[in-house]
């Protein structure tokens, strides 16, 4: 590769006029004369001065459940109950189902910002079960059909979530662990090969070549290796195993898992709920819902029994922690589990709302945060949280000031696939309108360098990964995009419009 304005994102961060691969690792970094004379015999691919990154890394996303979506009714961006019903008849009338399933409807986006109730749904499906998750999908709608099909009702004992009623009804909506009751049936394995193919593709287009799947079970674990092993499968994958009992006896009982395309040394635990659905666990109660603190989805006990087992084994625990309260109680958990064990790399997923009394414990706990839900909550957040506590929400520089590194990710299909919107929400903290003026809580963001770091060498270091992927080094895959612009030098609003002209695997083109 030739011609290049490539960003190394090395100790220097320096530049890179031109490098050569062979064998699917960077073997030289050099002048474009310097490569062209000693690697004759290699394959010459002018990059016409271009912009060059290293693969783009998403440190937390749900890749197997976007591409799932892609088979499901899509509700991101309505901007009401009726829309989100429009939508659920208009997929029917297409695809004629026997179990509607879906994302993405958010009531903060609606004109009335109240969870919705299933009467008109069940006047529209009378007989087939519908279950459609909200955007962040800590929240599920369902209508009585499916309530009926599951056996479940007002009275159903719900520990770590909630069943919402109305004048003692139910509403059709459920938080949390109320959503484990609906039996939604389970995608054959056709459409499974399928969703990881459609999320390749996706991702690919996008210039990510490392995702950190945030919660898988070990029949998917597996579905990925075989796929990866035939060769269909070319996406490099963190694997987080969803913790179970059962998960967690089969899986440390093993040693780490690796291959050059698929790491398994990490569990994905939930501590609470997201704050859109007031399921995140609040040290005081919400500011628009008197007496009410969100919750923790398993009792202390549980969590401390995960993480004793987890720290007497090589494994790493990420746990998603949105509220305060969760914060603190999975930091102090680590911290006791961890007794002072050095480099073990434990992530906090989210980080989103930290009291000003504990950043210092992020000190050797690792935040994963995602730029673009601080951009998509800013319009409400307050409203849940009060003036002097959204000073510590969505606290990227802060977090980054302590531990020294952040990783980067999404969170899709929570948000969109785009890096690059994680790259504009991380370093401008505005909507795609230019709101608000001058930045969301600006003393927190981060600047362009310290953002394609935790895109990049940060999140491979969250994964244990640095030595072979995250930068353009000799000796490290050769995995790079090709930019349509230089997104470190472009105007901030031009961020959200870069293009992806190529993305490289291996040396591979694979977009």
């Amino acid at each position: 590769m030739i011609n290049t304005n490539a960003y190394t994102v090395n100790a220097d961060f320096g530049m890179a006029e031109s490098f050569a691969i062979k064998d699917g690792k960077f073997i030289a970094i050099g002048s474009t004369k310097e490569i062209q004379q000693k690697y004759v015999a290699l394959k010459t691919v002018d990059a016409k001065n271009l912009s060059v990154v290293p693969g783009l890394i998403d440190a937390h996303c749900h890749f197997f459940g976007m591409g799932l979506q892609q088979q499901k009714v899509d509700l991101r961006g309505t901007k009401s109950y009726d829309e989100v019903l429009d939508r659920l008849v208009a997929f029917q009338k297409e695809k004629n189902t026997a179990f509607i399933t879906g994302r993405g409807w958010d009531q903060n986006d609606w004109e009335v910002k109240e969870f919705p109730t299933k009467e008109k749904l069940d006047q529209l499906f009378p007989n087939t079960p519908v279950a459609v998750r909200r955007v962040d999908g800590h929240a599920l709608l369902v209508n009585q059909a499916a309530i009926n099909l599951s056996k479940i009702s007002k009275d159903t004992h719900v520990s770590g979530g909630e069943i919402i009623l109305k004048n003692g009804k139910m509403t059709g909506v459920l938080v949390d662990a109320a959503m484990r009751f609906i039996h939604i049936p389970q995608p054959s394995k056709k459409e499974q090969i399928q969703a990881l193919l459609d999320a390749q593709k996706i991702s690919f287009n996008l210039g990510l070549t490392t995702v950190d799947d945030a919660g898988l079970s070990r029949q998917t674990i597996e579905l990925i290796d075989s796929l990866q092993q035939s060769g269909d499968l070319k996406m490099r994958i963190y694997a987080m195993i969803s913790v179970s009992d059962q998960n967690l006896d089969y899986f440390l009982s093993k040693e780490i898992i690796k291959t050059d395309r698929l790491n398994v040394r990490s569990f994905k635990v939930y501590g609470d709920g997201a704050l859109g659905s007031r399921g995140a666990a609040m040290k005081k109660p919400y500011s628009d819902r008197e007496n009410h603190h969100g919750a923790m989805i398993y009792a202390p006990k549980k969590y401390r029994e995960i993480a004793k087992r987890i720290a007497a084994s090589n494994y790493q625990m990420n746990t998603h922690a949105i509220g305060d309260s969760a914060n603190y109680w999975l930091l102090k958990t680590y911290k006791e589990a961890l007794k002072g064990q050095k480099d073990r790399r434990w992530r906090i997923e989210h980080a989103q709302i930290i009291a000003p009394e504990d950043f210092k414990m992020f000190d050797n706990i690792i935040p994963s945060v995602q730029p673009t839900h601080a951009t998509s909550d800013m319009y409400w957040a307050e409203d849940r949280v009060g003036k002097k506590r959204i000073k510590g929400a969505y606290a990227f520089k802060k977090l980054l000031n302590t531990y020294g590194k952040v990783a980067l990710g999404t969170d899709f299909p929570v948000e969109k696939v785009s890096p690059f919107l994680t790259f504009y929400a991380a370093v401008a903290r505005k909507d795609l309108d230019n709101y608000p003026e001058n930045g969301f809580q600006m003393k927190n963001a981060l600047t362009r360098e310290e953002t394609l770091k935790g895109m990049t060498i940060w999140a491979a270091y969250s994964n244990f990964e640095e030595h072979e992927k995250g930068s353009i080094e000799v000796g490290k895959f050769a995995d790079f995009v090709i930019l349509n612009q230089n997104i470190m030098e472009v105007e901030d609003t031009e961020i959200p419009n870069t293009k992806v002209v190529a993305t490289y695997v291996n040396g591979e083109k694979v977009k």
